[in-house]
């Protein structure tokens, strides 16, 4: 079951998706070795973290990139959940990657799982009754944006995960949001931890406006691998690693 992963890593096609060339399970250690494309950047949280600073079209292009690789994902047929979004799992620059853990939807729209194996800060309030679905992303989505625009890991307030767990499960916002400035970023991560049943899909979140337009500029910014990296506008997050 554990070979799955891989196996479906490699068969993905796609510009966000690390390629994963070939893998195998040592007989002995049972280690699982997989070989795939180099990736050397530091993360997105290492970065945003550093004391740089974040502009907003670097906002607008990361969560782009992320919607864009998830769109993909809940594309396939069974769908592709990632499960971990979050900056820790974001990599980028030139050769950046981001990763994490995925399932695979094996029988009908919802995964019953009995312990979800996600980041209790990031997940979904439905994670923790073992029944989900792709949109378990979209909010995974929204306290990743939530901690790019704060530089804080959401929920900070929280003493321990079992305090975690009764805030988001009961529908308390991380005290992080309240530093979110700007009104759009605040209303698209407000979107993305709503209630399951009304809660957007990473499809679209993509369409909204904030995503479609960098600054003033009546056209579409495609982010390029840059070296040398300079400004955190230019740094490209190009792949969602699944293992």
């Amino acid at each position: 079951m554990f070979v799955r992963f891989p196996s479906l890593l490699k068969s993905l096609n796609h510009e966000r998706i690390i390629k994963c060339y070939h893998y195998w399970v040592d007989s002995e250690s049972k280690i699982l070795n997989m070989i795939t494309e180099l990736f050397s950047s530091g993360s997105l949280k290492k970065y945003i973290h550093n004391g740089v600073g974040v502009d907003l079209v670097s906002i607008k292009n990361w969560g782009r990139q992320i919607l864009q690789g998830l769109c993909f994902l809940h594309s396939q047929s069974p769908k592709i959940i990632h499960r971990d979004i979050k900056c820790d799992n974001v990599f980028v620059a030139s050769d950046g990657k981001q990763f994490g853990l995925a399932v695979c939807i094996m029988d009908g729209d919802f995964v019953k799982e009995k312990e979800p194996k996600c980041t209790p800060e990031f997940m979904a309030p439905e994670c923790y009754n073992g029944e989900y679905n792709e949109l378990v992303d979209a909010y995974s989505f929204g306290m990743c944006l939530l901690e790019m625009v704060t530089g804080e890991y959401p929920y900070m307030e929280c003493r321990n995960q079992m305090h975690t767990f009764k805030k988001v499960y009961t529908g308390v916002k991380p005290v992080s949001l309240g530093n979110v400035k700007d009104y759009r970023v605040r209303d698209i991560i407000e979107k993305c931890i709503l209630p399951m049943s009304v809660r957007p899909s990473a499809e679209e979140l993509l369409k909204d406006p904030f995503f479609l337009y960098n600054g003033g500029s009546s056209t579409f910014e495609t982010c390029a691998p840059v070296d040398n990296i300079l400004t955190s506008h230019a740094m490209n997050i190009r792949h969602l690693y699944l293992v």
